[in-house]
């Protein structure tokens, strides 16, 4: 059951982002979306692959539970494509950086690649 939403848009991302909304986060996904992961643990050649509604909300809960902040710095739409990057710290002062581009099928996310880095 799909969750009632707003579009899917910059705006609407940066605020399930930055409120650290989870639910709402993956009620923009298809059922049969994929998440692809690159980062230092999942390299280019052996992504992370997320797939479905299901474990892609699972994947968004542990990160919005996390005591972290999160700021959507920029967006960019183009048809069926929006793109954005996302910086992130921890408690610690640990900073994370995020880009992200997402592929939009009849209004929800079909596809997203997300290459992310962090201070070690």
């Amino acid at each position: 059951m799909l969750t009632k939403t707003q579009a899917v848009d910059g705006a609407a991302i940066k605020k399930a982002i930055e409120g650290r909304d989870g639910k709402m986060l993956a009620s923009f996904y298809a059922d049969d979306a994929l998440v692809r992961v690159i980062d230092r643990n999942n390299p280019p050649s052996k992504p992370r692959e997320i797939r479905g509604r299901a474990a892609i909300s699972t994947f968004w809960d542990d990160i919005c539970s996390r005591a972290m902040t999160h700021k959507v710095d920029t967006t960019i739409a183009n048809g069926d494509s929006l793109a954005f990057t996302q910086a992130c710290a921890y408690p610690d002062g640990t900073k994370v950086f995020c880009a992200a581009m997402l592929e939009l099928k009849n209004g929800r996310i079909a596809r997203q690649t997300v290459v992310q880095a962090w201070d070690e």
